[in-house]
């Protein structure tokens, strides 16, 4: 993966640790005022009310999307290690495992009315797969003495 690909992986994952941030922020009223413009975007037919479920949600949600977003990184900076015959294999888990997210999410976000979610979720898929499939991770090549 080229210098470009791999910065832009970096950017990346550091959106989503942005995401998890704001998710975060739900918990007090000081920092809330991000993730109730978020609520009132995505679905303005409610009135969005921070109780005190909807905020201890809140702050586990963003506390995993913010390890998401690190444990991503850190899979992404391992496999940059390996050859790549032996990171084809990695950067599918890894795809696997935001693949898995998108359908999950996108489909919960349609099906309860939240409709506007799976679009937002289509950017950070379409931003993750320009990469992936652009720099090449997921073709293998034959090793240079079996060309």
């Amino acid at each position: 993966m080229s210098n470009f690909w791999r910065n832009w992986m970096n950017v990346w994952c550091g959106a989503i640790g942005l995401f998890g941030i704001v998710l975060v922020g739900g918990s007090l009223d000081i920092t809330s005022v991000p993730v109730r413009f978020l609520f009132n975007l995505l679905n303005r037919s409610d009135e969005f009310v921070l109780t005190p479920h909807l905020r201890f949600s809140l702050i586990v949600l963003g506390a995993v999307t913010i390890g998401w977003s690190l444990t991503l990184f850190a899979a992404i900076q391992a496999v940059h290690q390996l050859d790549k015959p032996s990171s084809k294999t990695i950067w599918m888990v890894i795809a696997l495992s935001v693949m898995s997210w998108y359908i999950i999410d996108s489909s919960l976000s349609i099906a309860t009315g939240f409709w506007l979610n799976a679009i937002a979720n289509t950017s950070f898929i379409v931003t993750f797969l320009i990469p992936v499939l652009g720099s090449g991770v997921l073709v293998t090549q034959k090793p240079d003495h079996l060309q």
